[in-house]
């Protein structure tokens, strides 16, 4: 057994140990198809850039198979890499990766796919995914569409070079494939900010959608069931997940936000934690950001942005609307300061004590709902709007 190979079995049985890993079908799934045919380079952060590594390099086949994101492009410029090559580690946002392979079992687990079905993949990347898909199913099965024409050409070749030469769509993953149509399940592996109705028409009735929420602060998957037309109905699930958005979802940057943000208007302490806001791990981060949608996060110095003499590092939470809360720690206080046209933090506290009135519930307590006019979360009687 070559290297690629054992080191490939020791991932599946890490995703084993792990309990993500369970179907017979996809471990065998992830025990034949080679990771490393679909990211011969990739970036690895460094200090506040990002270096390259490529095949050879000492340590790139252990980061292949390890349980890790691999970043394959900066800012949509395949030039960022020969750069990083050249001079060094650079600056960019990832606009394309190799997801973990802990949240790719559990989304493939999740999509409870059966013989003979057909699937709709939107986000070929580099096609590691896609590949899984097509030895579980077979390629015919499989269609997969990316927007970025480079990647979607080396994810082809990359999936040819290993035998499966599925349907490989160049397009706006947002209207799916409707040449294609219908699928038993549409897989999204890019997040999104609202359920596009495209992909509720192009899956049969009792199909499955699976995608996850493009939202800084309660993200996370939604598995819904297609209804008839472009209706559907499910639930928000209890395992994490969190990927790059569609590229017609980014949404604002929270620090060019935070740039134009004015002076604090108040400064207090508060018995919040920080954590309890944005650890995907506490069950109130997700309420808070059906509570206060909008939500965005940055870290800086106050000194730097805020006009305060001090320089501490503080994480802020942002809003479009210019309304902003910084949260740092001095000694055994939590000092909070605001300012714009809403406090957002009294709003996060406000938040609190009505998860705390509802019971506490978690993300998978939560229903979703879509319908041409409304999407919207709802626990019991309440309901939030998704995507607004």
């Amino acid at each position: 057994m070559g290297s690629a190979a054992r080191q490939r079995r020791r991932m599946v049985e890490a995703l084993r140990r792990a309990g993500v890993l369970t179907d017979p079908h996809w471990i065998e799934a992830f025990r034949q198809v080679p990771r490393h045919v679909f990211v011969p380079r990739f970036f690895l952060p460094r200090g506040e850039g990002w270096a390259a590594l490529a095949s050879g390099d000492p340590g790139w086949l252990a980061t292949v198979y390890s349980d890790s994101v691999l970043v394959t492009q900066l800012d949509g410029d395949e030039g960022k890499w020969s750069l990083a090559r050249r001079e060094g580690p650079v600056r960019g946002t990832p606009t394309c990766s190799s997801s973990m392979p802990t949240i790719m079992a559990v989304m493939l687990e999740e999509l409870r796919v059966g013989e003979g079905q057909r699937v709709l993949e939107i986000g070929t990347g580099t096609g590691y995914n896609a590949g899984l898909l097509c030895h579980r199913l077979g390629a015919e099965l499989v269609s997969t569409v990316d927007v970025d024409s480079g990647l979607s050409l080396s994810a082809r070749a990359a999936l040819a070079a290993i035998g499966y030469q599925p349907d490989c769509v160049l397009g706006d993953g947002e209207r799916g494939h409707p040449e294609g149509a219908p699928y038993d399940r549409v897989l999204a592996t890019c997040s999104v900010s609202h359920i596009p109705t495209a992909w509720l028409e192009q899956t049969v009735a009792g199909g499955l959608v699976l995608t996850t929420l493009n939202r800084p602060i309660g993200a996370g998957l939604v598995l819904l069931t297609a209804d008839e037309g472009p209706h559907g109905h499910g639930t928000v699930l209890a395992q994490d997940g969190r990927f790059m958005p569609m590229r017609s979802h980014r949404g604002a940057e929270a620090a060019a936000l935070l740039a134009r943000a004015g002076e604090a208007s108040t400064r207090r302490t508060t018995q919040l934690s920080l954590r309890a806001v944005l650890d995907p791990a506490s069950p109130f981060e997700f309420f808070v950001s059906l509570e206060i949608p909008g939500l965005l996060v940055t870290t800086g110095k106050d000194g730097e942005t805020t006009g305060s003499t001090e320089s501490t590092d503080t994480t802020y939470l942002v809003h479009p609307d210019g309304s902003w809360a910084g949260y740092r720690t001095a000694g055994d206080e939590r000092v909070v300061e605001q300012g714009g046209q809403r406090r957002l933090w009294d709003l996060v506290e406000r938040a609190y004590q009505r998860w705390l009135a509802l019971g506490e519930p978690a993300r998978h307590d939560f229903a979703v709902t879509v319908t041409p006019q409304r999407q919207f979360f709802s626990l019991g009687e309440h309901r939030w709007p998704l995507g607004e």
